[in-house]
């Protein structure tokens, strides 16, 4: 197949590097790419986000199949123009799309589906978000209800902090104060035709910015899978509850969902809850969900994109240990320092179990630089997580980057 990748980052990095493990050999471009996407894919330089831009490209270029990495093309209708001009696309409508792009949406999509979740006030006054937040009482959970890269959540026990941060976002549209869950967080895929769904495997991420869990909020640094605390039947039980009825309430809107449902979950005591949903694959657990993938990706996007999901075989993962760790500027996620040169991958040993996926860096002529806060994801496997923890990290010590940092704790809770 001819297969344009959207997006810029390590999740569609990987993308790419699991369609060429396929065992059919796959024409892969990727708009607008970076330096190691370079390497594997042939880059397309068009606005992504631009819906008329992408499909006249992918018309005239006689694409197979498009695949949308980030929310941003999504929200602003990329699939829908695709779609209308008959590219099969394996990314959601704006309008399904807006599970991810506005909170309150979603929590309205789940309410009608019976999802279980928290309570939720959307807020669009200083005063309502006051009253929400005694409502809701600590320890505080503050929401931008639009797209924010990942840095719009704030948990905290005190409440000044809450309203800054909230008043901030207030200012580009409504804020959602949730109530506080406790338990582990789980995230877990489903592809969707628009009425079927096939899982993939969970994940579990680290949002924080440093071990322990403590600084600010990220994107994400790191990653691991499978989960072996995990209940069995986890898996079934959130498809049926979950992801089943929110593809199908879509569905009975007239907004089908065809693509990736990302859920984001919490194990409760009362059970499995929603904490949100994303229209796309999640970085960086897309990188150690198809670092266990060993099924064919492309015939699965495939089938999804045009509606036949039923006609594939359903995915197969590996019982090896993956996880990933970021390696992120200096200064992320407040103000990263960007422009530096980055040392050292020439001279990395070939290693099977290690894999890395390029996030924002660039050429320049000569020497490889880094373009922004996510520089680069180091993705190991091996037979248990300590074996692949001892992969990833004896990697990243021979990385260089001036002031870069990265956390020294993904997937130690589950070293055995």
């Amino acid at each position: 197949m001819k297969i344009l990748v959207i997006g810029s980052g390590a999740r569609e990095h990987t993308i790419i590097k699991a369609l060429r493990r396929d065992p059919e050999e796959h024409e892969i471009l990727a708009a607008p790419g970076n330096a190691g996407i370079s390497a594997d894919a042939e880059i397309v330089g068009l606005n992504p986000a631009n819906p008329k831009v992408v499909t006249e490209f992918a018309v005239t270029s006689d694409v197979d199949l498009v695949t949308i990495g980030p929310e941003a093309p999504l929200v602003s209708g990329v699939a829908n123009a695709l779609r209308t001009a008959g590219v099969a696309v394996f990314g959601p409508d704006k309008e399904a799309a807006a599970i991810e792009g506005s909170k309150s949406f979603a929590k309205d999509i789940m309410a009608s589906a019976g999802v279980p979740t928290g309570k939720a006030w959307t807020v669009s006054t200083h005063d309502e978000l006051t009253t929400a937040l005694d409502a809701a009482g600590a320890p505080y959970v503050a929401k931008a209800d639009g797209l924010a890269a990942g840095k719009g959540v704030l948990v905290t026990e005190d409440r000044e902090a809450a309203i800054e941060h909230a008043t901030f976002y207030l200012q580009h549209g409504d804020v959602l104060v949730e109530e506080f869950l406790a338990g582990p967080e789980v995230s877990l895929f489903f592809v969707s035709d628009g009425h079927r769904i096939v899982p993939l495997t969970p994940a579990q991420d680290y949002k924080r910015a440093f071990d322990g869990d403590e600084g600010p909020n990220t994107g994400g640094m790191g990653a691991y899978s499978p989960l072996p605390w995990l209940d069995e039947g986890f898996v079934e039980s959130v498809a049926s509850t979950i992801a089943q009825p929110v593809v199908d309430e879509l569905a009975q809107r007239g907004t089908p969902f065809i693509g990736l449902l990302y859920c984001g979950l919490i194990v409760t005591d009362d059970g499995v809850k929603v904490i949100e949903f994303n229209a796309r694959f999640g970085d960086p657990e897309t990188q150690v969900v198809l670092a266990r993938l060993e099924s064919p990706l492309a015939p699965l996007l495939y089938a999804a994109a045009t509606e036949v999901l039923e006609s594939v075989e359903p995915p197969r993962f590996s019982d090896r240990c993956a996880l990933t760790v970021v390696l992120a500027s200096e200064g992320y996620p407040e103000n990263p320092v960007t422009g530096r040169e980055i040392l050292g991958l020439d001279a990395l040993p070939d290693d099977p179990n290690i894999s890395i996926s390029h996030a924002a860096t660039a050429w320049d002529g000569s020497d490889l630089l880094a373009t922004g806060g996510r520089v680069m994801s180091v993705i190991a496997t091996g037979a248990t997580f300590a074996d692949a923890r001892e992969s990833a990290y004896a990697t990243l010590e021979r990385i260089g980057l001036e002031g870069s940092h990265f956390r020294r704790d993904i997937a130690l809770r589950v070293v055995s």
